[in-house]
This record gives C-alpha cells, structure tokens and sequence, in this order.
C-alpha cells in the first residue's frame, strides 16, 4: 500500500510505495529553521519508489556539510513536502509529517547532533553523528 505525503493544502503530493530506506532526525540549523521545530524528520526513499504531483517551487540550499540540497515546496501554502540532497543521491528525502501517518517507522538515526537542543531525547534505540561527514558508510539502510 503507497504512503502519500502531502503539503497542507493538499496541491503537492508526494507518493512512496514500499517501506523507507532511512528514517532519519536532523538537528541541523536549516531543517530547524525549514520546521520551525527544534527538529526534522524525514523519510528516504529509493527515487524509483516516490511519484510527486502538483504545482512546486524548488529552493536550492546549502547543507551545513556544505552539499546542495533542492527542496521542494508548494507555492501556495508553502509547505516543503519532498527534497533531493546532494549526499544521497539515489535518494528522495520526504517529510514525515506530511505522511500524517502514524505507522511510518521510527528514526533509526539522530544526525548533526553537535547543535542538537540539549532537552531532546529519544527513547529508543539509534544511531548518533554529531556532524554530516560521519553519515557516509556509516549509516544502516533498511533493505
């Protein structure tokens, strides 16, 4: 059964089949400031599991690793719903809020923990990497 992430006015969809390949929380400064949250979760998946529909406007960044990443957002609630990130390329990021789904899994990694609110905790168990740099090989996709 797909999963479909959409922005709060529903015109931008995003629709995942399969489970995800990463489910991750990043306390960089940019997904902090993209949330307005202490926090963002995304969901990865392989590209040729993810359709998107409807009207967007791209936003290119820098990462705080200094990688691109193009965020995809709709243009009339501005909801970010989908990105591609430099640093996995084979790789559709996806909010997971906007999945407004309760049985997608849990994070299974805690990144750029080096500017992390020092009150967040999780109670399960993790990967931790205090920097971007420490992801590459070191992170466990599900298969």
């Amino acid at each position: 059964m797909p999963r479909i992430a959409r922005c709060c006015c529903g015109s931008l969809r995003a629709e995942a089949t399969g489970e995800p390949a990463l489910v991750a929380a990043c306390h960089c400064m940019e997904c902090q400031r993209r949330t307005g949250s202490p926090f963002g979760v995304a969901t990865y998946f392989p590209k040729e599991q993810v359709r998107t529909e409807g009207p967007n406007k791209v936003y290119e960044r820098g990462s705080d690793s200094g990688r691109k990443v193009e965020l995809h957002f709709c243009p009339d609630c501005g909801s970010t719903v989908f990105w591609q990130a430099e640093y996995v390329r084979d790789l559709i990021g996806i909010a997971l809020g906007a999945f407004a789904d309760l049985s997608v899994p849990w994070p299974t990694l805690s990144g750029w923990e080096v500017t992390m609110h020092p009150w967040v905790t999780f109670d399960h168990e993790l990967d931790h990497l205090r920097k971007q740099e420490e992801l590459e090989g070191t992170v466990r996709l599900r298969s």
